[in-house]
């Protein structure tokens, strides 16, 4: 039978295959479905221009960067493991040392080889498009923002904590993660800041005279940035996975300039 160059030449356009099980035959769907549907997700996904070439086997963790080898991994077993373990992870290390690359390159793991959908925020535009909603002469509401969020399967939610939130945006920030978590959707979150907590917060089994002098001389904390309410709920929601390394960006630039 001729076969037009723009059907499948597996499945003849119906979308489903045979594949041999032992002494049975069974019928699943044909990776041509598989590549649409993973095409369609990927432009739906949000994933910044900056990111688009961000791939888990792009991911740099050799010679000096051997040190990021465990977050790569974690991030293969993540891939691996969902969604049949669901749990989401945060993603811990200073600026420039690859969080949002791994991020997107698990996202993309996902939706091209999974078909799952995902979704890519830096939490400040997000914020920003929810605050634009109001705006009378735009024609979005609220909710068609925040839907997307809420219910994609795997939300990226970039940079958590970069800046010192109003009470508004963290009541909407809460509301996303406390909704995300209830429903049991997978979150990915990416912040600079450590996994420490406030510095009003004492640590269990802390002295105190520690705990004054950690409060005295430290720089800020996930605790201080987010407080230690949404701090725990981020530790139920997610597993922490810490990238520990130079800056990228920093060395790129002190390089163009020798």
């Amino acid at each position: 039978m001729k076969v037009s160059l723009d059907v499948c030449p597996v499945c003849e356009g119906t979308g489903w295959k045979s594949v041999a099980t032992g002494n049975e035959r069974r019928v699943t769907r044909c990776d041509c479905t598989l590549r649409s549907r993973g095409e369609r997700l990927l432009a739906q996904a949000r994933i910044p221009k900056r990111y688009e070439h961000c791939e888990l086997s792009n991911f740099d963790f050799e010679g000096p960067h051997k040190s990021l080898l465990p977050a790569r991994m974690a991030a293969y077993k993540f891939v691996e493991e969902y969604p049949v373990d669901s749990t989401g992870l945060l993603l811990i290390g200073r600026s420039g040392v690859g969080k949002t690359h791994l991020a997107v390159g698990i996202m993309k793991e996902l939706i091209t080889n999974k078909g799952i959908p995902c979704i890519f925020y830096d939490h400040r535009e997000l914020l920003k498009e929810i605050q634009n909603s109001y705006n009378r002469s735009v024609e979005l509401t609220e909710m068609d923002v925040l839907l997307p969020v809420l219910k994609t399967d795997v939300l990226v939610f970039d940079d958590l904590g970069s800046d010192k939130a109003s009470d508004w945006a963290w009541e909407t920030i809460s509301h996303i993660l406390n909704t995300r978590y209830n429903e049991k959707r997978t979150t990915i979150i990416t912040t600079n800041f450590q996994n420490l907590p406030a510095a009003g917060a004492l640590s269990p089994g802390e002295p105190i005279d520690r705990f004054k002098i950690r409060a005295a001389a430290r720089e800020e904390t996930l605790g201080d940035r987010i407080g230690e309410r949404m701090r725990s709920r981020l530790h139920e929601m997610c597993r922490i996975v810490k990238l520990e390394g130079e800056d990228f960006r920093q060395k790129f630039r002190s390089a163009s300039f020798r």
